[in-house]
């Protein structure tokens, strides 16, 4: 028995993760819905990764700040948030090209019978006033990313202050140093925990398989595949955003490759935050760039949403017959972008996005029920886009950084 485990622990984590994969993916099709008898080994996963996302953003932030000059906070935080909102637009144009290209929904029909109701959009103005929170327990309680991000600055610009003032030198060295050990022993923790994630994921993905069945896969087959090819297409524009920034390829899919991997089983961008903070630290990029980045990509950078808004908003107008005009286009990518920033970090949110959407093109709300069975499906391969659009927006920010840092250094 300790020969296995052994050879378990010495294989590489890509090799294990893959052998999950495809183990959870046949239990799924023999089984069916009797492999949710292995969820609570999923769910084990989530929690497991929950657990870590406060330590780690928290202590990674604070360190990072420290790490770097006040005042290019501010800049590589201006280059984080236009990277994500020009991508999420150019994700939706993607999602819109591909998606009437093939057009799929074209020659179905619509059951008008099937309500849905559609989740409230909590609105700009909420997300952008839940970035300070009212209460700091509460924004760590509710994994209130944003609330989380906010606290760290303040405390990290706090003891950077510290560290810097004449009469409180000593005493902002020491809480320095006590948070720079809470990071290593969280990152000890994260060791641990990464052992795990293929047991995590094979449960997850057996479960999922089982539960949807082919009959889904193959009513909505259509639908399903334009939209994995509008994502493909959507890594194919990173790819060539990679090497124009001159970021090694090859070296980010080797380190990218894990958090995507759990993020397509998990369907969770926040959950999958440790994993692709550990991908972000193990690539080199600096502390304080993706201690921010990262989270904050979690919960607004989403261009594997911006996508499925597009092509379902396609799907919904080629049912009624009543195909999109290039105005209508136009309104989809403006109000598409802003949707994907209005429901941040709400449950559901890929759902309540379409249905904005939906609403301001007059398209049916019987869609989007419709779209619900298939939730999981291409939730899947979303979640795995939005988590690789983070970390090559990341890579590429730190490349401009450190050109930033060598022309100034050159100039000095």
């Amino acid at each position: 028995m300790k020969p296995i485990w052994r050879g378990y622990i010495n294989a590489s984590l890509i090799v294990k993760i893959t052998v999950a994969l495809v183990l959870g993916i046949i239990v799924g099709i023999i089984f069916g819905q009797e492999a949710s008898v292995l969820s609570p080994f999923g769910d084990l996963l989530i929690r497991l990764l929950k657990f870590l996302i406060i330590p780690l953003i928290l202590f990674t932030l604070i360190v990072g700040v420290n790490h770097t000059k006040i005042g290019n906070l501010g800049r590589m935080g201006g280059k984080v948030f236009l990277y994500y909102l020009l991508t999420s637009a150019l994700a939706i144009v993607v999602g819109l090209a591909v998606a009437s290209f093939f057009d799929p929904g074209t020659g179905m029909s619509l059951d008008t019978e099937e309500a849905f109701e559609v989740p409230d959009n909590p609105g700009v103005t909420s997300v952008l006033l839940s970035i300070v929170p009212d209460n700091i327990v509460t924004a760590f309680s509710e994994l209130n990313l944003l609330g989380i991000i906010f606290t760290a600055l303040a405390f990290g610009i706090a003891i950077s202050l510290l560290r810097s003032s004449k009469e409180h030198a000593e005493l902002g060295q020491h809480l320095y140093k006590v948070v720079d050990a809470l990071n290593e022993a969280t990152l000890a923790i994260m060791k641990v925990i990464l052992q795990y994630v293929p047991i995590g994921i094979f449960a997850m993905i057996a479960t999922t398989v089982g539960n949807q069945g082919m009959d889904t896969l193959l009513s909505l087959g259509d639908m399903i595949l334009v939209l994995y090819v509008a994502l493909f297409v959507q890594v194919g524009v990173y790819i060539v955003f990679m090497l124009l920034s001159k970021v090694n390829i090859g070296q980010f899919f080797v380190q990218a490759r894990t958090p995507m991997i759990t993020a397509f089983v998990t369907q969770s961008s926040s959950g999958t935050l440790p994993l692709t903070l550990n991908a972000a630290k193990n690539l080199g990029l600096s502390k304080s760039l993706y201690g921010f980045s990262l989270p904050l990509g979690a919960t607004v950078n989403m261009d594997g949403a911006a996508i499925r808004i597009a092509v379902s908003a396609v799907f919904a107008a080629n049912l009624v017959g009543d195909p999109l005009s290039f105005a209508d286009m136009l309104v989809v990518v403006l109000v598409g972008t802003l949707a994907s920033v209005g429901t941040a970090g709400v449950p559901g949110a890929g759902i309540i996005m379409i249905a904005t959407v939906f609403a301001q093109l007059g398209l049916p709300m019987e869609a989007v029920g419709l779209l619900v069975a298939i939730d999981a499906i291409v939730g899947m391969g979303c979640t795995a886009l939005n988590v690789t659009g983070d970390l090559v927006g990341t890579s590429i920010i730190n490349k401009t950084e450190k050109q930033q840092d060598n022309y100034t250094l050159s100039n000095e």
